[in-house]
């Protein structure tokens, strides 16, 4: 039997592609709603950052979300994504170690 693929995806950020279960994916509803989905299977377009703060700093620094979602992201909108990053960022690392073992 042959393996399963693993979908990759590329970090908006850092531009490192990783399986798509290791990256956190910030979706833009189709209501111009900008959030963390952390199912990944919210409707909108995605786009995928690594797990660690430097990579949200980097992509908030570089707009690099506003380029991804194809819509201008306010800062008040990355201030909130960065409270929200900062909260589930430690959740997020231990389900992944979790999952590796």
């Amino acid at each position: 039997m042959r393996p399963r693929k693993v979908p990759l995806r590329k970090c908006v950020a850092c531009q490192e592609m990783m399986p798509k279960k290791e990256l956190i994916r910030v979706v833009r509803t189709p209501d111009e709603e900008v959030l963390i989905d952390l199912t990944g299977k919210k409707s909108g377009r995605g786009a995928y950052l690594c797990g660690k703060l430097s990579c949200f700093k980097l992509a908030k620094k570089s707009k690099a979300l506003d380029r991804a979602l194809k819509q201008p992201v306010g800062d008040d909108i990355y201030d909130q994504l960065e409270a929200d990053f900062i909260k589930i960022e430690d959740e997020f690392l231990a389900s992944k170690e979790l999952a590796d073992e």
